[in-house]
Parts: structure tokens; C-alpha cells; sequence
């Protein structure tokens, strides 16, 4: 019985991801560049690049119980929802491995066995590090609460939507929706 309810208690506080929080940073807003030291899975990319286009990102770590649970089995499946906007260019989907913990545990080398082992292909980004700071500097520019945090970037590159931890998929994919048939950006 102990067993049982101590199994409990570790998937409520360390499996089950965080309820959703909104971000602490005001949403919508101007999408910042990243601070990318390495990308994988292709050639990197800046926000500007992306305009025009929707961009979900997900702020995940590879040992993050939450980001394995929630955010990345959620986006394979957007993965495969979206497929046609995927194909056709109007969706994009970025992760960006942002890590504040466990630097030597999760560092580039793991990631890479990880993302192999994990059938992510979509481009990944590692986010950089000043030296001696222990936040990286991507979290700090879009104010992460910790992961999994996703945004989702409309077509003007604006944000208009970041929760941290586990949130409504049905609304968020609502919005995702909306934010797909909504006109492209001109210049």
C-alpha cells in the first residue's frame, strides 16, 4: 500500500506536467530573436525569417518530465495534424533546448542521442549560454517560466500565445487554427 501511494505521489509532483501557468511576460507581443549556440536537425533560423508563417515553439529540456509527458508527444501529434500547413510552408515548429539545470546531464551530445531516439526531426535549437550565468539567454529574452513553455508566434511575428507547463490542447489548437487562417504578413 505505501508503495502504491508513494508511486502516487511521484507522478502528481514529478510525471504529471505543471498546470498551465500564462506567461509572466505580456502576450501579445513583439517576438524576440533567440540566442541559438547550435541548431539541429537543419539550418537555423531567426524570427524574422519566419514571417509569414506560424511558428509554435516549444522551451523543453531532455530530462524534463513534463516536456516528455505534455509538450512533445503534443507536438508530434500537431506534427501530423498540420501536416498539409507543415508541407506547405505555412507552419513551423521549432523546440529550443533550454537548459537552467543539470548542465553536464543534458548537454549537446545527449540532446542528439535524444532527439534521434525520440523521432524529432523538426528543427531544434540549443539555447546559448553567457558565461558563468546559469539562466540561458533565450529564456531570459522570452521570460520562460522553466519547461516545457510553449509560444506560438502569428504571422506578423508576434506572440500571441505562451503558457508554461500542461494547457487547454483544445483551446491552444483553437487558437492555432485562427491563428493559421488569419492573412499573411506584408511587408
Amino acid at each position: 500500500m505505501r508503495s502504491a501511494i508513494g508511486s502516487f505521489f511521484l507522478f502528481i509532483f514529478f510525471i504529471q506536467p505543471t498546470l498551465a501557468q500564462p506567461s509572466h511576460m505580456q502576450v501579445p507581443r513583439q517576438a524576440p530573436d533567440w540566442v541559438i549556440s547550435e541548431w539541429l536537425n537543419g539550418k537555423g533560423v531567426k524570427v524574422n525569417d519566419l514571417k509569414g508563417k506560424v511558428v509554435v515553439v516549444d522551451f523543453f529540456q531532455l530530462w524534463c518530465p513534463g516536456c516528455n509527458a505534455f509538450s512533445i508527444p503534443l507536438l508530434k501529434r500537431w506534427e501530423q495534424t498540420f501536416a498539409d500547413e507543415i508541407n506547405a510552408g505555412k507552419l513551423e515548429v521549432i523546440s529550443i533546448h533550454t537548459v537552467f539545470e543539470g548542465h553536464e546531464a543534458q548537454n549537446p551530445n545527449k540532446l542528439k542521442k535524444f532527439l534521434k531516439r525520440k523521432e524529432i526531426h523538426h528543427l531544434v535549437g540549443i539555447d546559448r549560454h553567457k558565461e558563468g550565468e546559469r539562466i540561458p539567454q533565450t529564456m531570459n529574452i522570452y521570460g520562460t517560466s522553466g519547461t516545457p513553455e510553449m509560444a506560438f508566434i502569428d504571422k506578423k511575428g508576434v506572440i500571441r500565445f505562451q503558457e508554461f507547463g500542461g494547457f487547454n490542447v483544445a483551446r491552444a489548437e483553437k487558437l492555432l487554427r485562427k491563428l493559421l487562417s488569419e492573412p499573411t504578413a506584408t511587408n
